[in-house]
Protein backbone atom coordinates (compact mmCIF):
# COMPACT_ATOMS: atom_id res chain seq x y z
CA UNK A 1 0.00 0.00 0.00
CA UNK A 2 2.82 2.40 0.82
CA UNK A 3 4.35 1.95 -2.66
CA UNK A 4 1.05 2.98 -4.24
CA UNK A 5 1.10 6.24 -2.25
CA UNK A 6 4.71 6.86 -3.24
CA UNK A 7 3.91 6.22 -6.92
CA UNK A 8 0.93 8.54 -6.85
CA UNK A 9 2.95 11.24 -5.10
CA UNK A 10 5.77 10.84 -7.64
CA UNK A 11 3.33 11.22 -10.53
CA UNK A 12 1.80 14.28 -8.85
CA UNK A 13 5.29 15.73 -8.34
CA UNK A 14 6.20 15.23 -11.98
CA UNK A 15 3.02 16.89 -13.25
CA UNK A 16 3.26 19.78 -10.78
CA UNK A 17 6.88 20.45 -11.69
CA UNK A 18 6.05 20.30 -15.38
CA UNK A 19 3.30 22.89 -14.90
CA UNK A 20 5.51 25.09 -12.71
CA UNK A 21 8.21 25.04 -15.38
CA UNK A 22 5.81 26.14 -18.13
CA UNK A 23 6.20 29.84 -18.65
CA UNK A 24 4.09 32.24 -20.59
CA UNK A 25 5.85 33.11 -23.82
CA UNK A 26 5.57 36.69 -25.01
CA UNK A 27 5.89 36.42 -28.78
CA UNK A 28 4.22 39.10 -30.90
CA UNK A 29 1.58 36.59 -32.01
CA UNK A 30 0.94 34.62 -28.78
CA UNK A 31 -1.77 35.77 -26.39
CA UNK A 32 -2.94 34.46 -23.02
CA UNK A 33 -6.63 33.75 -22.54
CA UNK A 34 -6.83 36.69 -20.11
CA UNK A 35 -5.67 39.07 -22.87
CA UNK A 36 -8.46 38.18 -25.30
CA UNK A 37 -10.97 41.00 -25.63
CA UNK A 38 -8.86 43.42 -23.58
CA UNK A 39 -8.28 46.79 -25.25
CA UNK A 40 -4.68 47.70 -25.94
CA UNK A 41 -3.04 51.04 -26.61
CA UNK A 42 -0.96 51.05 -29.78
CA UNK A 43 1.83 53.52 -30.49
CA UNK A 44 3.93 53.71 -33.64
CA UNK A 45 7.69 54.00 -33.50
CA UNK A 46 11.07 53.17 -34.97
CA UNK A 47 13.49 50.49 -33.73
CA UNK A 48 16.59 52.16 -32.26
CA UNK A 49 18.48 49.11 -31.01
CA UNK A 50 18.16 45.34 -30.68
CA UNK A 51 20.02 42.89 -28.48
CA UNK A 52 19.71 39.21 -27.70
CA UNK A 53 18.82 38.32 -24.10
CA UNK A 54 18.07 35.23 -22.03
CA UNK A 55 14.61 35.01 -20.46
CA UNK A 56 14.53 33.00 -17.22
CA UNK A 57 11.44 31.52 -15.65
CA UNK A 58 10.08 33.46 -12.67
CA UNK A 59 8.52 30.41 -11.00
CA UNK A 60 11.61 29.05 -9.22
CA UNK A 61 10.20 29.61 -5.73
CA UNK A 62 6.86 28.04 -6.59
CA UNK A 63 8.46 24.99 -8.22
CA UNK A 64 10.83 24.52 -5.27
CA UNK A 65 7.97 24.69 -2.75
CA UNK A 66 5.72 22.37 -4.76
CA UNK A 67 8.58 19.92 -5.24
CA UNK A 68 9.47 19.99 -1.55
CA UNK A 69 5.87 19.49 -0.46
CA UNK A 70 5.17 16.60 -2.77
CA UNK A 71 8.59 15.07 -2.12
CA UNK A 72 7.92 15.26 1.62
CA UNK A 73 4.59 13.47 1.24
CA UNK A 74 6.14 10.80 -0.99
CA UNK A 75 9.09 10.36 1.35
CA UNK A 76 6.89 10.01 4.42
CA UNK A 77 5.48 6.74 3.06
CA UNK A 78 8.93 5.12 3.09
CA UNK A 79 9.79 2.95 6.05
CA UNK A 80 7.94 0.92 8.63
CA UNK A 81 7.81 3.26 11.61
CA UNK A 82 7.23 6.87 12.47
CA UNK A 83 10.97 7.61 12.72
CA UNK A 84 11.62 6.12 9.27
CA UNK A 85 8.62 8.01 7.89
CA UNK A 86 9.95 11.29 9.32
CA UNK A 87 13.43 10.71 7.88
CA UNK A 88 11.86 9.76 4.54
CA UNK A 89 9.73 12.91 4.58
CA UNK A 90 12.78 15.11 5.21
CA UNK A 91 14.82 13.40 2.49
CA UNK A 92 11.87 13.52 0.07
CA UNK A 93 11.31 17.21 0.74
CA UNK A 94 14.98 18.00 0.11
CA UNK A 95 15.09 15.96 -3.10
CA UNK A 96 11.75 17.31 -4.35
CA UNK A 97 12.76 20.90 -3.64
CA UNK A 98 16.06 20.47 -5.47
CA UNK A 99 14.30 18.87 -8.45
CA UNK A 100 11.70 21.64 -8.58
CA UNK A 101 14.35 24.35 -8.45
CA UNK A 102 16.41 22.70 -11.19
CA UNK A 103 13.42 22.32 -13.52
CA UNK A 104 12.34 25.93 -13.07
CA UNK A 105 15.77 27.35 -13.95
CA UNK A 106 15.25 26.88 -17.68
CA UNK A 107 15.93 29.88 -19.88
CA UNK A 108 15.03 30.68 -23.45
CA UNK A 109 16.24 33.12 -26.06
CA UNK A 110 14.66 36.53 -26.24
CA UNK A 111 15.23 39.96 -27.68
CA UNK A 112 15.21 43.43 -26.15
CA UNK A 113 13.89 45.98 -28.65
CA UNK A 114 14.36 49.68 -27.93
CA UNK A 115 11.81 51.81 -29.79
CA UNK A 116 11.66 55.58 -30.26
CA UNK A 117 7.93 56.33 -30.25
CA UNK A 118 6.44 59.04 -32.43
CA UNK A 119 5.49 61.02 -29.31
CA UNK A 120 9.20 61.29 -28.39
CA UNK A 121 9.28 58.68 -25.62
CA UNK A 122 11.67 55.74 -25.80
CA UNK A 123 10.62 52.29 -24.56
CA UNK A 124 12.45 48.98 -24.32
CA UNK A 125 10.45 45.76 -24.62
CA UNK A 126 11.73 42.23 -23.95
CA UNK A 127 9.92 39.43 -25.73
CA UNK A 128 10.60 35.96 -27.10
CA UNK A 129 12.49 35.92 -30.37
CA UNK A 130 15.98 36.63 -31.60
CA UNK A 131 17.87 39.70 -32.79
CA UNK A 132 17.41 38.80 -36.47
CA UNK A 133 13.61 39.24 -36.18
CA UNK A 134 13.97 43.06 -36.35
CA UNK A 135 16.43 45.60 -37.74
CA UNK A 136 17.38 49.08 -36.57
CA UNK A 137 15.16 51.52 -38.45
CA UNK A 138 12.17 49.15 -38.76
CA UNK A 139 8.79 50.84 -38.32
CA UNK A 140 6.90 49.01 -35.56
CA UNK A 141 3.83 49.19 -33.36
CA UNK A 142 4.16 48.91 -29.60
CA UNK A 143 0.93 47.57 -28.10
CA UNK A 144 0.22 47.37 -24.38
CA UNK A 145 -2.72 46.55 -22.16
CA UNK A 146 -0.95 47.94 -19.09
CA UNK A 147 0.43 44.53 -18.20
CA UNK A 148 1.80 42.93 -21.36
CA UNK A 149 3.63 44.91 -24.04
CA UNK A 150 4.58 43.64 -27.50
CA UNK A 151 6.47 44.98 -30.48
CA UNK A 152 5.15 44.04 -33.94
CA UNK A 153 6.09 45.09 -37.45
CA UNK A 154 3.87 47.68 -39.13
Amino acid sequence: MKLQHAGAATALLASALFMAGCATHTTPSTFNRSEVGRAQTVEAGTVQSIRGVQIQNDSRGVATLVGAGIGGVAGSTIGGGSRANTIGAIAGAAAGGAAGNALARGARNGVEITVQLENGRTVAVVQDGNPTDYRVGDRVNVSSDGSTTRVTRR
